[in-house]
């Protein structure tokens, strides 16, 4: 079992991320967020969870150890696989996404792409009672609020090669037509926004 690789980023190639571990270029399929922050040339350490079938055996790849419990929990419910837990974690931070299980927020769970209304009431049940936030995580604190997504979708721009202030911009604008979109769909719309990159 594969718990955590290090090395230096090495390209990305669609939404995968190739980590340089040793000679050994490892694609790992990560979050928005943090594809958005890591860059090539770049060392880097993430926390592995391996999905193996019969015909592949991908790697999900996270930042924080946090990011991968949450993922994980979430893998836990019934119906759920990695596509869409990893669609759950975009809708903003891995506090916001707590926090909107903990507070019932069906409605902000299906934001995420794949996730329905009974899927979005299945994680409630099976988690509201275990996806307590890490003592003194602020971000509890914005439960449906856009805030989370916007510093993630922000992030992410400035990753691919926009000024922070731009990138600012363009979300707050998006975010004030669509409140309630998910970080993918803010990011689309951002980009198309902002046009390309100078």
């Amino acid at each position: 079992m594969i718990a955590t690789l290090s090395g230096v980023v090495s390209e990305k190639l669609g939404d995968v991320l190739v980590l340089d571990v040793g000679g050994v270029g490892y694609g790992l399929i990560v979050t928005l967020a943090d594809f958005g922050s890591l860059h090539a040339g770049q060392p880097a350490k993430l926390y592995v969870h391996e999905h193996i079938r019969e015909d592949a055996h991908d790697l999900y790849g996270f930042a924080q150890q946090d990011t991968l419990g949450l993922f994980r929990q979430l893998l836990s419910v019934k119906n759920v696989g990695p596509k869409v837990a990893l669609a759950v974690l975009g809708i903003g931070t891995a506090a916001d996404v707590r926090a909107a299980i903990a507070g019932g927020d069906v409605k902000r769970l299906q934001t995420a792409k794949g996730v329905g209304k009974r899927a979005a009431e299945q994680m409630v049940v099976e988690l509201r009672d275990k996806v307590a936030a890490p003592a003194g995580d602020p971000g509890v604190a914005l439960p449906g609020t856009a805030a989370g997504v916007g510093a993630q979708v922000t992030q992410a721009l400035v990753g691919l090669g926009f000024t922070e202030n731009a990138a600012a911009q363009a979300v707050s604008k998006v975010l004030a037509g669509q409140p309630d979109a998910d970080s993918q769909t803010a990011l689309r719309a951002a980009l198309a926004g902002l046009g390309p990159r100078r």
